[in-house]
């Protein structure tokens, strides 16, 4: 009975490290295979600040696929999407 609690912890254990290892190559990923988007975004679901300064926050589009609003998508992707990429000043 106390063997069986070990071996559920344990496991338990390595299934919570796998699982934070798994996420946190997946943020590495993201920041090398992605690119800001102009365009896609739906509304409500923009990554960050518009490009033309409206508002500095996520999640702040006001419609579908505004051209000033901007969000993560996977590199080579933006401008089959319809989108264009945004590029530093």
């Amino acid at each position: 009975m106390k063997h069986e609690l070990v071996i559920r912890s344990a496991l338990a254990g390595l299934l919570a490290v796998s699982a934070a290892g798994g996420a946190l190559a997946g943020d590495d990923m993201k920041k090398s295979d992605k690119e800001k988007c102009l365009g896609v975004a739906k509304a409500g679901t923009n990554d960050c600040a518009s490009a033309n300064g409206s508002h500095s926050c996520s999640g702040q589009a006001k419609k579908d696929n505004d051209p000033n609003e901007w969000k993560y998508v996977a590199a080579g992707t933006c401008e089959t999407m319809g989108g264009k990429i945004l590029t530093k000043k």
